[in-house]
């Protein structure tokens, strides 16, 4: 007979089969994410901050005798630090809220529950600067609102109690694509809210008796990718790859492309590789092709028009360069972490960031610490924590650098004690740099902060990148594989051509104001492709200033702001 109380140790067991629920759908999860850019994902982060706590709940559950106070600890603690971005930060909210309701009793009921529900909610929307329904707030919100309903109405079936419940929140986030037009135009729920309705519903199997493996292993808990897994150099030295040559270029097309000549081309390239993407458009057509042959590739293509943008990479060479790389990784991290020694300083610095060029640039400038990730892969509030353990000074101001990051980093600021942390809120790259520049030592550390607010305010930013699925948004239609120009509203413009896209895309950033333009190249452009570009910006906006640095970060091609 299913009991109408819930124990300490049932509720581990209940925790711990909504984070397996989760983790095992976090790609489902992923997919439902409509922009198209590739990020870290909602399930990615949802699941990373879940098995954060999951596993201090599986060391407790494992040793047996659990007690309700150190239980909500482990869930409130394990969350909090290991959240990562805004879908990760909230759910570990949502956790702290609920665990505050609940930790004061041994057996939890019904009205306990409802209580702790609308203190999990409450936590969630102070966490959150501007709360926007359609997301994840709204399903919780909907959810602990029904509890109160059937509290109140005096149920005390907790199997009928919670199954309602659940309803609830699948409702709520059936109604999600009409709260945010972008969800309807993609004909998808939000993903964030798809997220918490998995976690509540692999608990409530659990209560209903469904057998769970709770096995948590290191796998499930790791942050050092962000696949959830650490890469395994061994493995990867021993990974063959069968075609060297990752082979990409445009065709200019000066005759019919049609489907079946589409189909024709797409058969000769399985013919001589693997990895094969071509994508028509009108009168020119994208294609990549991994093979060991490039110059048959690019014969055949030649038969169809002229080619442009073309680029062949070694693979075999990049291997060998990434596991260089990675042994250097294993072998600093075998080396004991630096301590934050030397003279205590009035105001330290702490950047979130990735590609080597702009990390340098962030230490010419004076940052004391460089957190590695961004959009790729959000640092969580644990990795925020370090870094301000490494900075030795009175003062620290952080720079998430990525809109997705900033709640991390108020997280982490609210834990740290022995020093006052200021997160100014930049959402890009040179919104960070024009911050630490606009720094004045003769000013107080209060002052600052509103002159770099305000200096930000002033920083455009547009970023080229590609898309990772076929979706609809901002009234354009994007097919995977197209170049995308992202601005710091919205979609700007999208294409077939890197340079045409990062062309645009300023010519959609700049205004009668602007005086400057910052270029900053990533790891897949080479020094001419960038200088072409930049003799393109002079020749058209020749009154602004134009500036091109190496920044050498993925996935975005380019980074570019206007002041």
């Amino acid at each position: 007979m299913v009991s109408n109380t819930i124990d300490a140790e049932k509720m581990a067991r209940l925790f711990l089969a909504g984070a397996k629920n989760l983790e095992s759908k976090k790609e489902w999860i992923n997919e439902l994410n409509v922009f198209p850019v590739p990020d870290g994902d909602t399930g990615t982060n949802m699941t990373l901050t879940i098995m954060s706590a999951a596993k201090e709940v599986s060391s407790l559950y494992e040793m047996g005798d659990i007690d309700m106070q150190s239980l909500c600890k482990a869930i409130s603690s394990g969350s909090l630090r290991g959240a990562r971005g805004n879908s990760g930060v909230i759910l570990s909210q949502l956790f702290r809220g609920f665990t505050k309701g609940v930790k004061e009793h041994e057996k939890i009921t019904v009205p306990v529950i409802a209580g702790a529900f609308e203190k999990a909610v409450e936590t969630a929307y102070k966490a959150v600067m501007k709360p926007k329904e359609g997301t994840i707030l709204t399903v919780a919100r909907g959810a602990a609102a029904k509890a109160r309903e059937l509290a109140d109405n005096g149920t005390t079936d907790m199997a009928e109690f919670l199954r309602l419940i659940i309803e609830r929140a699948e409702e709520v986030l059936a109604q999600t694509p009409e709260m945010l037009p972008v969800l309807k135009q993609a004909g998808v729920v939000d993903s964030g809210g798809q997220g918490l309705v998995l976690v509540l519903q692999g608990a409530y199997d659990a209560y209903m008796g469904k057998e769970v493996d709770l096995t948590i292993s290191a796998e499930h808990t790791s942050a050092g990718a962000s696949s959830g897994m650490t890469p395994n150099r061994e493995a990867q030295a021993n990974a063959e790859i069968k075609f060297g040559y990752c082979t990409e270029f445009i065709i200019m097309l000066n005759k019919v492309f049609n489907i079946k000549t589409e189909l024709d081309f797409k058969a000769y390239l399985e013919s001589i590789g693997d990895s094969i993407v071509v994508v028509a458009d009108e009168d020119v057509v994208k294609v990549h092709v991994h093979t060991n042959d490039p110059g048959l590739a690019i014969q055949k293509a030649l038969k169809y028009g002229a080619l442009s943008n073309m680029k062949i990479d070694n693979m075999r060479l990049e291997h060998q360069e990434k596991l260089f790389k990675m042994s250097q990784k294993e072998t600093a991290a075998a080396q004991p972490a630096p301590a934050a020694d030397g003279p205590r300083k009035d105001v330290g610095f702490i950047a979130v960031s990735v590609g080597d060029g702009i990390n340098e640039i962030f230490r010419d400038l004076g940052v004391d610490h460089i957190i590695e990730g961004g959009q790729t892969m959000n640092p969580s509030t644990e990795d925020m924590l370090n870094a301000i353990d490494q900075v030795n000074a009175d003062s620290i101001f952080i720079l998430p650098n990525n809109k997705n990051i900033i709640l991390a980093a108020n997280q982490a600021q609210s834990l740290v004690k022995d020093k006052k942390i200021v997160v100014v809120p930049t959402k890009t790259v040179p919104q960070g740099i024009t911050a630490v520049i606009n720094y004045v030592p003769d000013l107080s550390v209060e002052e600052n902060a509103d002159v770099m607010l305000k200096e930000i305010s002033s920083v455009s930013t547009g970023q080229v990148t590609y898309a990772v699925r076929d979706t609809s948004i901002d009234g354009k239609d994007i097919r995977q594989g197209d170049f995308m120009g992202l601005g710091d509203a919205g979609i700007l413009c999208v294409g077939t051509a890197i340079s045409k896209v990062a062309m645009e895309m300023i010519d959609a950033m700049i205004s009668d104001e602007s005086e400057l333009i910052s270029i900053y190249y990533g790891s897949d452009i080479t020094d001419e492709d960038a200088e072409a570009l930049r003799a393109q910006v002079e020749e058209k906006y020749g009154s602004c200033d134009i500036e091109l640095q190496y920044g050498g970060q993925p996935i975005y091609y380019y980074i570019v702001s206007v002041e």
